[in-house]
């Protein structure tokens, strides 16, 4: 029988219990063993087999229903973000996007702060200060859309936007590379626009110009 190492026992235990799983000892809705029979099995206690349990049933492999025992759901793991972001094309990316910044820009406009209206102003600047290097500048730029996604005051579009910003970031560099130039001077005033918008507590037009602008952008990879 095969038992795991004393290092990381809960995590060498699950991936124990995966992979019997994946070799069809348990098919999907088949129950489980109790953690009396298991955990000998998999030579852990019966609290370490509790948490490899709970580590599958958090990636989508087992489920725990009340009463009647654990269950497993998928033979393997659901993809995490960061690999369905990895696969994801940069169309849908975009899409994504503008989804959450549309809303963002819109309630930053009726939300801003004094010091919201500082880093959006700030971080224009610096935009348009670092045309010069694609990298620098797709950096600046994301700083910017940062910014307004910030002043919506809105923690879960921010923690959205910065799941996307990694890939958004090197599609961008990656782009503005084959296209050749970047940074022209409409971009910077389309930017500026939309601070302008927030800065006058416009929502309407806030979420319209970010719609434009990364509708503009969308156009570029098609």
């Amino acid at each position: 029988m095969t038992t795991v190492r004393r290092e990381s026992l809960a995590e060498q235990a699950a991936e124990l219990l995966l992979a019997r799983i994946g070799a069809g000892e348990w098919e999907v809705g088949g129950k489980l063993p109790g953690e009396t029979t298991l955990a000998p099995q998999l030579g852990v206690g019966r609290s370490t087999t509790r948490e490899a349990i709970r580590i599958l049933a958090g990636r989508g492999v087992l489920a725990t229903r009340q009463g009647a025992g654990v269950f497993v759901t998928a033979v393997e793991p659901a993809p995490t973000w960061d690999a369905v972001l990895d696969r994801a094309d940069i169309i849908a990316v975009l899409e994504a996007r503008t989804a959450i910044e549309v809303e963002a820009a819109a309630l930053a406009a009726e939300r801003r702060t004094a010091a919201d209206l500082d880093e959006l102003r700030r971080t224009l600047a610096e935009r348009d200060r670092r045309r010069t290097d694609i990298r620098a500048h797709v950096e600046a730029d994301m700083a910017f859309h940062r910014a307004v996604v910030v002043a919506s005051g809105n923690p879960v579009l921010r923690e959205l936007f910065d799941g996307f910003a990694p890939r958004s970031l090197q599609a961008m560099i990656d782009m503005l590379r084959i296209r050749g130039h970047h940074g022209d001077a409409a971009d910077q005033d389309a930017h500026g626009r939309i601070g302008d918008a927030i800065a006058a507590r416009d929502p309407r037009t806030a979420g319209a110009l970010t719609r434009e602008h990364l509708d503009t952008v969308k156009r570029l990879f098609g």
